[in-house]
């Protein structure tokens, strides 16, 4: 199976990558970045991407995929809200549709998170702007859509590109994971959930923190 992955600088991203290369049942890994990856290995691609509003030359990786898996995020305490809207939903809808216009059997597996709402009636930029973007995916004729919401992500590896505040928070989820379990997923334990849903798929196109932990043997 050939995937495409993106935000693989992210935490969630790169352990993707990592889970990836170690399962045998994945072939070849696209990975669509803005600067090069601290990791390399024969499956995987790296392709510079600089525009994400404008996949134009893409086509043909986009053709020869099964799937896609959609990391590509920032968080919002990090950029303002016209910024945030733009990574989470403008940069996901354009990659989506051309996407779909160059392969109508592609899966795509978008990370959203916990909260997330359809209606957008939160109070918070996340979930509004994250409900909105899983709205209109859904309108697109996708044979296979899902929407994975963690909780907490507790990265097991060090990612020098985590935003300041979850570096912060860090510390906290062997805490959090005893307290509040529902609500945290190791990022390996994601990582290898996203792929289940990109490999095999579900009888859900929705799943939460513990549906996703449940995917994985």
């Amino acid at each position: 199976m050939k995937i495409i992955v993106t935000g693989a600088t992210g935490t969630a991203g790169s352990e993707v990558i990592r889970q990836a290369i170690a399962d045998d049942t994945i072939t070849s890994i696209t990975a669509i970045v803005r600067r090069p990856l601290d990791i390399q290995h024969p499956k995987l691609n790296t392709i510079i991407h600089k525009d994400f509003l404008d996949y134009t030359g893409l086509d043909s990786i986009f053709q020869s995929h099964d799937a896609c898996i959609w990391c590509l995020g920032v968080s919002q305490t990090q950029v303002s809200k016209e910024q945030y809207e733009i990574i989470t939903y403008l940069y996901t809808m354009k990659a989506a549709q051309a996407m779909l216009h160059a392969n109508h059997n592609i899966k795509f597996v978008f990370l959203s998170g916990d909260g997330a709402d359809p209606e957008e009636k939160s109070r918070t930029i996340f979930a509004r702007i994250k409900g909105r973007t899983e709205k209109a995916l859904s309108s697109l004729e996708f044979k296979q859509l899902y929407f994975a919401r963690p909780g907490g992500i507790w990265p097991v590896h060090k990612n020098p590109n985590m935003a300041f505040m979850n570096k912060l928070v860090a510390p906290l989820f062997p805490l959090l994971s005893r307290i509040l379990p529902s609500k945290v997923i190791k990022s390996d334990l994601l990582a290898k959930a996203l792929l289940q849903l990109a490999i095999k798929g579900c009888d859900k196109r929705v799943l939460d923190n513990e549906e996703l932990k449940a995917l994985v043997p």
